[in-house]
């Protein structure tokens, strides 16, 4: 069989993996328009802080492909899609044929209608980081538009490379999709806090050289402007081939679309009317569409979204319905405004339907798990929020964890799993996430996996 990718992102590269894993005969051709090797674009805002460099945040290094007979063809994109002949065309001429498509080719970013916006650099792929650095000199102003969860990640970069930074933002508050507006509040605050000006209720009307006009008048000065203003679905590709697409390329439980031969996963993927711009959902996604390649019975059901922000001094986790209030389900909310602490669980029928958790918490992991699962609550709502309180066992120490928790949600990695890892040899981060990818997803659950192989390191006397 002959398998080929277009895209070499996030759900291609995992695509090519799972696939590979479950069957070393594939004939697989996988296309990236990027030339650097896949990266996770969740941590590009820890290489535009510093904090990270390009090789950190890489997925696969370019030696995996030729060790696993698989083709990477880099920097070049695929421009037509021959269904008549089973055959891709490349910008390059290249014609690759094919037994099974699948599309991974993601999104680009939105470039709202604003007068000399081409100033503004987009912040979405490696090479964006690249340019946006090669102007964030020292003793320049930044400026980025868009308050969302792109423009806070770019915000805090940028403030993390000593640059004084205004995020302005177009609604009443910041991450209006995920967050309520007091928790929009607390996060402006704790932005604040580490040297970022949040303006919100603003609309951008020019892009200058000396800086960003506003409707009001006022003009934001800035050398550096970055455009964060969301992401669109890459289309073209799929509905120039005559594939059904509407907000994305239309597929049903297997993944497929309107042609069985074609399938599409990951942000350019429309299921049950729903585009999910998150990994978590793009690797489930894969590894359902390499089941169902390799002859497996599988199914795609949806994804819950458990949106997730960590930069220093930020910490966030947004999942379900989470603007419900009092008059529509059971609401249980803690706000320490000056410590940057909102905690807010909404719950119906005895059920985790949504939550927010701002500021250092203890309980993301038990409150997430909860929330994937649909499992009953126990009746102390206080309990859950602080899972410290009153005696109450910490679920989220290695000690009290159980193995069948998940430490890793982007993998769906448990701490049993880590363990046995760690039994087999791996004593360090590197060697637990090159085995299981966990922390190789949002990142939020390294120090989790750091606290686990530290604990079992102690427990068995074996230095780390």
């Amino acid at each position: 069989m002959r398998l080929v990718v277009v895209g070499n992102g996030m759900a291609g590269a995992r695509l090519v993996t799972e696939v590979r894993a479950r069957d070393r005969d594939v004939r697989i051709t996988v296309f990236g328009a990027e030339t650097a090797p896949p990266y996770n674009r969740v941590l590009l805002s820890n290489v535009l802080a510093g904090s990270s460099g390009p090789a950190q945040v890489r997925l696969l290094d370019p030696s995996w492909y030729a060790e696993h007979g698989v083709e990477a063809v880099t920097g070049v994109r695929v421009t037509q899609i021959d269904r008549d002949t089973r055959t891709v065309v490349a910008e390059n001429g290249r014609r690759e044929p094919y037994d099974v498509l699948v599309l991974a080719t993601g999104s680009e970013p939105m470039v709202p209608p604003i007068h000399g916006v081409e100033r503004a650099l987009p912040f979405r792929t490696l090479d964006d980081c690249h340019r946006i650095l090669a102007q964030a000199l020292p003793g320049r102003r930044a400026a980025v538009i868009g308050g969302g969860l792109l423009g806070i990640e770019a915000a805090r970069g940028l403030a993390g490379r000593g640059l004084p930074v205004t995020l302005l933002h177009l609604a009443d508050h910041l991450m209006e999709r995920q967050l309520d507006p007091e928790a929009g509040v607390v996060l402006g605050e704790t932005l604040a806090g580490v040297g970022i000006e949040v303006r919100t209720r603003v609309k951008v009307t020019d892009v200058l050289q000396e800086g960003v006009a506003l409707a009001d008048g006022d003009l934001v000065p800035a050398e550096v402007v970055v455009l964060a203003c969301g992401v669109r679905p890459l289309t073209g590709l799929a509905a120039d081939a005559g594939l059904e697409v509407r907000r994305g390329v239309v597929v049903d439980d297997e993944l497929r679309t309107d042609d069985p031969a074609v399938f599409a996963i990951g942000e350019c993927a429309e299921h049950d009317g729903t585009v999910y711009g998150l990994v978590a959902p793009a690797w489930e996604q894969a590894a359902v569409v390499a089941d169902v390649i390799t002859g497996r019975p599988a199914r795609y059901r949806g994804s819950r979204l458990v949106t997730r922000l960590k930069a220093r001094s930020v910490e966030l986790a947004a999942m379900g319905e989470t603007h419900l209030g009092d008059e529509h389900a059971e609401v249980v909310r803690f706000t320490h405004r000056a410590a940057g602490t909102y905690r807010k669980l909404v719950i119906r029928d005895d059920r985790l339907v949504g939550a927010i958790l701002l500021g250092e918490s203890d309980a993301v992991g038990t409150l997430t798990q909860l929330y994937d699962r649909g499992l009953s609550l126990p009746g102390d709502r206080a309990g859950l929020l602080f899972p410290g309180l009153a005696g109450a066992a910490e679920a989220d120490t290695p000690v009290r964890m159980p193995d069948a928790a998940k430490v890793c949600h982007c993998n769906n990695v448990t701490k049993g799993e880590i363990r046995a890892c760690w039994e087999a040899g791996a004593r360090d981060v590197a060697a637990v996430a090159a085995a299981t990818r966990a922390t190789t997803g949002c990142g939020t659950c390294r120090d989790a996996v750091e606290g686990i192989v530290g604990w079992l390191c102690d427990q068995e006397g074996v230095s780390a």
